[in-house]
């Protein structure tokens, strides 16, 4: 599933490349994993869901 995906990452993630997540979309949700752990486990959240968080994170929150 996940070598399917167009995955992206923050453009405040550390230089390095660590220290982050990626998120992509698609089939029907939204796919977060550790950056630097590309083979390990996917959360798969309903786009609800991921925009709940995002409001969340952004301090917006329902």
């Amino acid at each position: 599933m996940s070598d399917d995906l167009a995955w992206s990452k923050s453009s405040y993630s550390a230089g390095d490349g660590g220290e982050c997540v990626e998120v992509a979309a698609g089939n029907g949700g939204v796919y977060v994993r550790d950056s630097k752990d590309k083979a390990g486990p996917v959360v798969d959240l309903a786009p609800r869901a991921w925009a709940e968080f995002i409001g969340f994170a952004a301090g917006h929150a329902a």
